[in-house]
């Protein structure tokens, strides 16, 4: 008798769901989509049956349930995460290595918990307190002297694992009406107080960094500064992609060849005349291959590689053949950046360094990136009030909710010969740079 009353006790049923008491804490159980779901709700009964009732009446409107869902740990969320973006999405390998940097600091924090730590129990305001208390190489070499995250890059991680958990909610890894924990984060209203300088010239500045540039860094900084290209795109730029005659430089996607453009959008640049003087004494007679080469090819010798996009692909085709057996995207990606180092292009680190060694030279040591130039680009035609839509367009960036025309956008068509005259009225406010190229042209 003793027993029974025990049982009845420790045992009973709220409608559909099955509720019991074992090893100190109440259980639930039920079926659901044809599974069975057995979960542990807590140590009260009271709590028990509340949390049966609730699971009740959803199982009898036919909606998710309170805990129809799959726990899941850091590692294997992030590993799935990764995953999706490398298979499924083919997003660029650099976009993969960003986002692995970023979520290995939420698996440095859930590692440093007392337990086993599940995507659906990671506390968000302790992780971001947790990243303000680290120090990270900034270029992620081993090496390098360490320093706190700048505000930018907690706002990125925290971002990124926004993302991470809005993919393990669809795939039900959290609890059905719990939402995404990184949601509740104001990240669009985080202050950035210690983010890099941006270094923006000045006409002088301009000018007197030019003067200073040697003969192989003129023309590459030069048409950074007048087309406003990132150096990735510098770098992977081939000659067929300039039309010297009609005055326009077209950047274009190479994924036979491992290169993309960061926003995927291919845009073309006008081109001003001294722009074109320099472009055509850096490519002199050859008609093939990429327009920058390395320093050791500046005096006509040729590289290992020449041709035209064609021809790099059918030896980038050829060389996996060769290498044989099923490829992975960073092998792939290895073996492309094989061929372009044959064909002389150059790196973009080399651009990076004649930038800092000349900005030292002229008294600014603290402008250490190339990107200044594409910064100095967008404020030009800030400056000129030049149409936002054809800095957008000019500068390859995409619509944003804050900045994007919207509809309009969709409706208006920018024509060449506007785009053309709104970007050379703009460039041609600082003429001392320009007339360098003539010096340039005629051996200066």
């Amino acid at each position: 008798m003793v027993s029974r009353q025990k049982t009845r006790r420790t045992r009973f049923r709220v409608g559909r769901v099955s509720v019991y008491f074992h090893h100190t804490s109440w259980w639930i159980y039920h079926r659901e989509g044809g599974r069975q779901v057995r979960r542990k709700v807590g140590n009260s009964r009271e709590d028990a049956e509340q949390v049966a009732a609730q699971i009740n009446g959803q199982l009898a409107a036919g909606a998710p349930t309170l805990l129809s869902f799959e726990p899941i740990g850091i590692p294997e969320l992030r590993q799935q995460f990764l995953q999706y973006h490398e298979h499924v999405l083919k997003s660029s390998i650099a976009t993969v290595t960003r986002y692995r940097a970023a979520t290995q600091h939420l698996e440095n924090f859930a590692a440093g918990a007392s337990r086993r730590c599940h995507a659906h129990e990671v506390k968000v305001d302790a992780l971001a307190t947790y990243l303000r208390t680290i120090k990270v190489s900034p270029n992620g070499h081993s090496h390098s002297a360490k320093r706190a995250l700048r505000d930018k890059g907690v706002q990125f991680i925290l971002e990124t694992c926004r993302s991470m958990f809005g993919f393990a909610a669809k795939r039900r890894h959290l609890p059905p009406y719990a939402g995404n924990p990184f949601a509740e984060l104001p990240l669009d209203r985080l202050k950035i107080e210690d983010a890099k300088p941006i270094f923006v010239f000045d006409a002088d500045t301009e000018l007197a960094f030019f003067q200073k540039a040697d003969a192989w860094a003129f023309p590459i900084h030069f048409t950074l500064a007048k087309t406003g290209l990132r150096v990735g795109e510098l770098v992977h730029l081939l000659i067929e992609d300039i039309d010297l005659d009609g005055g326009w430089l077209h950047v274009r996607n190479k994924t036979e060849l491992g290169w993309r453009i960061k926003t995927g959008t291919e845009r073309r640049v006008p081109l001003l005349s001294e722009v074109i003087s320099v472009l055509r004494l850096v490519i002199g007679n050859r008609v093939a291959g990429p327009v920058f080469l390395r320093e050791r090819f500046r005096d006509g010798c040729l590289p290992e590689l020449v041709g035209g996009r064609r021809e790099l692909e059918r030896a980038c085709a050829q060389r996996e053949r060769q290498s044989g057996g099923a490829l992975s995207r960073n092998e792939r990606l290895q073996i492309a950046r094989g061929v372009w180092r044959d064909a002389g292009t150059i790196k973009a680190d080399r651009i990076r360094i004649t930038f800092v060694r000349v900005m030292k030279a002229i008294g600014k040591p603290e402008a250490t990136c190339p990107k200044s130039w594409r910064h100095t680009f967008a404020t030009l035609l800030q400056d000129a009030n030049v149409d936002p839509l054809i800095r957008q367009i000019t500068l390859g960036h995409k619509p944003t909710a804050s900045t994007g025309l919207g509809m309009t956008g969709n409706y208006t068509h920018t024509r060449p010969g506007t785009q053309r005259e709104q970007i050379e009225n703009a460039l041609r406010r600082w003429p001392k740079s320009l007339k360098l190229a003539l010096t340039f042209k005629h051996g200066g």
